[in-house]
């Protein structure tokens, strides 16, 4: 799936050896609206968000991961499509209440929430906050008395040492998320006996990138034994299941898409078995998808602007670089650094020839978007395209870094495209910044 050919195939189009996205050429959404640039499909992140509520139990809400990209367009667009939001911070939850999310709708998870967060989010009156920590439940209970709120609180729950993980692990071992599983009562019971607090139930999140549905359902099952036993113990129901997120998408060569259609199936079998266990009757399940949503329906695209030889080696410079797309340097999170999907969009018929490295404008070698990248006859004022780029890409990069203006962002739906978000400006450098010598 993650052989570029395949991906135009599945999400995009191509007429002329020229990418389509929403059946408009790339060429003509680079020339209107320069280059770099961050192209969104509306398309495919209604296919992927069809698909997976197809899949999942009927009694499964769906609530998106703002930190896989928080554009307006996108939260909005999800929420008329009935999602609820997960956010990470006070930016992320006042983009969701600008966005117009119901406050009730919205879940507030991070390991360092600050106390004036944590009062915004009391005063939002927010559908549940996930704690992290008996410190956190402790200030929460105190800002819930201070400004005579009450809040519905989730305990983040660190496993065992048994847990399985995915790219990134979450979970199983000592860690700053989540309270660990043998401290689970004293959490609980310091929630019930604050007034201002309500238990809303468990939320996990074991890791993150994870394409195997076998390892995801080996989760959910772990989970829910925990809320068992914890109902067993302390003869309370469980309001609310949240399973996380962690649904990936494949990005490198022999990665295979992860088959929602099986996961579905078995958790169906699971959470119905689930219910008839006590305390567990009446749960609400959750799931938190952001790169499996948006992840696939972006590209980033940036402009050719000198081809390079330099002792046996060809370098194509391009207008943007890992301060547009850090995940595309290997900078986040690669051990070992492979290539994201990349191509010529301009030349998608044509055949490779010499391998050459992309490479970005900024001062550092570190700025290197693809190498020994088969590729087409490079010349200047050709098109790069990143696939993969509808999260974490803009959301997880350094836009300040060497201070060229950030890329806008283009919407693209039902045949039209849309400026979402403007190309920055030289001066927004400096807005924000005061002289303490005047």
């Amino acid at each position: 799936m993650t052989d570029v050919r395949a991906i135009v195939g599945a999400h995009f189009g191509a007429r002329d050896g020229e990418l389509l996205v929403g059946g408009i050429p790339v060429v003509e959404i680079a020339d209107r609206f320069g280059t770099p640039v961050y192209i969104y499909s509306a398309d495919v992140i209604d296919a992927k968000l069809g698909r997976l509520r197809r899949a999942l139990p009927a009694d499964f809400d769906v609530h998106y991961s703002v930190k896989a990209n928080p554009s307006q367009v996108i939260l909005r667009h999800l929420l008329r499509r009935g999602c609820g939001l997960e956010v990470a911070s006070s930016g992320e939850l006042h983009q969701a209440l600008v966005a117009g999310c119901d406050p009730a709708r919205i879940l507030f998870a991070g390991p360092g929430k600050t106390d004036s967060e944590l009062r915004f989010a009391l005063d939002s009156r927010i559908g549940e906050i996930h704690a992290e920590s008996l410190g956190e439940i402790a200030r929460l209970a105190s800002a819930a008395r201070q400004i005579g709120a009450r809040g519905r609180v989730a305990v983040r729950v660190n496993p065992g040492p048994e847990v399985e993980g995915g790219a990134l692990r979450m979970g199983g071992k000592p860690s700053p998320f989540g309270i660990d599983e043998e401290l689970l009562d004293s959490a609980v019971e310091l929630i019930e006996r604050e007034e201002g607090l309500e238990f809303g139930g468990l939320h996990f999140y074991l890791g993150s990138q994870i394409l195997d549905h076998q390892v995801l359902v080996r989760q959910y099952r772990g989970c829910l034994e925990t809320a068992f036993l914890l109902t067993q113990r302390t003869g309370r129901p469980i309001p609310t299941v949240d399973f996380g997120g962690g649904f990936g998408i494949p990005y490198f060569q022999h990665e295979q898409e992860l088959d929602v259609e099986l996961l579905g199936q078995d958790l169906g079998m699971l959470t119905a078995s689930a219910r008839g266990r006590a305390g567990l009757a009446e749960t609400r399940f959750v799931v938190e998808p952001g790169r499996y949503l948006v992840g696939e329906a972006g590209v980033y695209v940036a402009r050719v602007n000198t081809v390079k030889r330099s002792r046996g080696r060809t370098f194509v410079v391009v207008d943007g670089g890992m301060n547009h797309h850090l995940a595309a340097s290997g900078n986040l999170g690669q051990v070992i650094r492979r290539n994201l999907p990349v191509a010529l969009i301009n030349k998608l018929g044509d055949p490779d020839g010499e391998k050459a490295d992309i490479v970005g404008p900024l001062c550092t070698p570190l700025d290197t978007l693809a190498r020994d990248l088969p590729l087409p006859q490079p010349e200047p004022g050709d098109l790069v395209g990143i696939f993969q780029s509808g999260a974490y890409a803009r959301s997880a990069s350094p836009l300040g870094f060497l201070s060229h203006p950030a890329p806008p962002e283009v919407w693209v739906r039902e045949g039209e495209c849309h400026l979402a978000r403007r190309r920055g400006r030289l001066e927004d450098a400096v807005l924000d910044q005061m002289d303490p010598l005047l």
